[in-house]
């Protein structure tokens, strides 16, 4: 069963269940506020980035489930994008910044859509991917979880998350928000 179905159905219930991102945790990781535009890659209802607007010019959340954005839109974000991380419908380097937060885990060929996100960074962008940590017992019961509910998940260490995204050729460092989720956050190359 595809995981856009899935989430379609869990759009209504979603931020009843997933409590907000507070978005002065996200600030500092993605060097906000600042000018142009941010892509929120499987960013479903906004709970990370909708609280975030207001520190960059302009706003995008793409996700697979038309539901999740519909409850987006709700939270005065206008610019939604029905598109799968593998293939962003967006020129290069559009974004001075990317965000994933929480999803990483859900995107098939997730190598693949680091990648296609690091295509649409601009030179001197910053991505930010927030996954639980796997090595955490708590997440371990939720990968367990989400694998019952076929949602197809799957969870990389966070020293796996470097690597993948260090093999395109940025600088990245590992950090956490002490709450059970790392952070991968690396700049791409002025150059």
């Amino acid at each position: 069963m595809p995981n856009n179905f899935l989430f379609d159905l869990l759009a209504p219930l979603y931020d009843h269940v997933i409590s907000p991102k507070d978005s002065d945790d996200l600030m500092d990781p993605l060097a906000l506020p600042a000018a142009g535009w941010m892509l929120d890659v499987g960013g479903g209802t906004g709970r990370a980035s909708a609280r975030l607007k207001d520190a960059i010019d302009h706003m995008v959340i793409c996700d697979l489930s038309y539901s999740m954005l519909e409850k987006a839109k709700e939270k005065g974000v206008t610019n939604l994008v029905q598109a799968s991380s593998k293939n962003l419908p967006f020129s290069p380097e559009t974004f001075e910044r990317v965000m994933v937060v929480d999803a990483l885990h859900h995107m098939n060929d997730q190598k693949d859509s680091v990648e296609e996100m690091l295509r649409t960074l601009k030179k001197g962008g910053r991505i930010l991917i927030e996954e639980p940590d796997i090595r955490l017992f708590a997440v371990k019961l939720i990968a367990l979880m989400e694998k019952i509910a076929l949602m197809k998940s799957y969870f990389h260490t966070p020293d796996e998350i470097v690597e993948m995204v260090a093999s395109f050729g940025l600088e990245t460092r590992l950090d956490s928000d002490g709450k059970g989720s790392a952070w991968i956050i690396a700049d791409k190359p002025a150059e």
